[in-house]
């Protein structure tokens, strides 16, 4: 008797890892009780060239049946960043005979409550023209952390730079992050735990690898967006998530544990200029500018902490307030082109 065909996944989940290899395993040996409720998926783990024996443990961890049988460790010969990294795979399960209709990208620092990976696919399935959904992301504490978000803009970098969230209301400008109860759209939606509409990435394009890290899921949600795609938050999808795990810097309520590298501020400035020109980029820092100008004083006399340290301050003016030439350009490849091209942000 021939034995049954195989039927395809609808669903690929993939995870970067970069010196996390612990972290990994566990996140892939949560996903695994999901396969049950979620259906059969496959699984990528992207090591971008940790060089600490990460390739070799998770190897030698999921090489054999079951974990075999869905699980695929592709290492790759350099950190290209995350978007960079999330392309290899993509690039692959896209060109695949038998692609799958879903993509979920999931930090290898993030574990999965149940059902997580089922509420995501009832909500992007549930209607042809969402593109992409979101987790809701938790503390380590079991806290709510930020997971939908407006776009950023000149309004909020103004708030930003002020440093008082309560005056956006005052001036009519909403605030960047958005709450949710029940499932609803959302401008962008938190890149560690993110499913994507194969189709939609085939339209628009994957990640633009002239970002190293930051910034580059809200640039690709900018791009959805402006595709006619809606991206949804799906609060009950329930992911915690440690933050940082791989870069030593913490994000939600974690965050201020150490400055924010050169390259954050270089993705936000290759961001508002790839979203909105030069002069998108220079209205957002004019903004940003004026807010800090104008909310020393009143926190002064408030009593209130500086936001933005002197540290911070410096860093803005030297890498985010001047556009290179190459932030103009999209280095953003299309599904069906070989994977393996270096990422733009190494060219000189």
């Amino acid at each position: 008797m021939a034995p049954a065909p195989r039927i395809a996944p609808k669903l690929a989940v993939v995870t970067v890892n970069y010196r996390t290899a612990d972290l990994a395993i566990r996140c892939v040996e949560a996903l695994a009780a999901e396969r049950e409720t979620a259906g059969p998926f496959d699984l990528f783990i992207v090591d971008g060239n940790s060089g600490d024996g990460s390739v070799e443990k998770l190897a030698a961890h999921f090489g054999q049946p079951p974990w075999s049988d869905w699980v695929t460790v592709l290492p790759l010969a350099l950190n290209g960043g995350f978007g960079w990294a999330n392309n290899q795979a993509m690039l692959r399960l896209l060109q695949r005979d038998d692609p799958p209709d879903y993509i979920h990208l999931i930090n290898p620092d993030a574990i999965v409550e149940p059902g997580a990976i089922a509420a995501l696919l009832s909500v992007i399935e549930s209607d042809p023209k969402i593109g992409g959904v979101g987790s809701q992301l938790l503390e380590p504490d079991g806290r709510i952390a930020g997971s939908a978000f407006r776009f950023p803009s000149p309004g909020r970098e103004f708030l930003h730079g002020v440093g008082l969230g309560r005056l956006g209301a005052w001036i009519g400008v909403k605030p960047i992050l958005m709450e949710f109860a029940a499932p609803g759209p959302a401008e962008w939606i938190t890149g560690a735990s993110m499913m994507f509409r194969s189709t939609a990435l085939r339209q628009a394009g994957l990640f633009d690898d002239g970002f190293f890290l930051y910034f580059e899921e809200v640039e690709l949600m900018h791009r959805l967006t402006d595709a006619g795609w809606a991206l949804w938050s799906v609060p009950a999808s329930r992911v915690t998530h440690i933050g940082g795990a791989a870069t030593g810097v913490a994000s939600g309520i974690q965050a201020a544990v150490r400055p924010l590298p050169a390259y954050r501020y270089e993705a936000r400035r290759r961001y508002f200029v790839r979203a909105n020109g030069i002069a998108g980029l220079v209205a957002a820092n004019l903004a940003w500018l004026a807010g800090r100008l104008i909310g020393f004083p009143v926190r002064l006399l408030r009593g209130k902490a500086d936001p933005a340290p002197p540290r911070e301050f410096s860093m803005m003016l030297r890498h985010s307030f001047w556009p290179s030439r190459r932030d103009a350009r999209a280095s953003i490849p299309r599904w069906d082109e070989p994977p393996g091209r270096p990422p733009a942000w190494l060219a000189k």
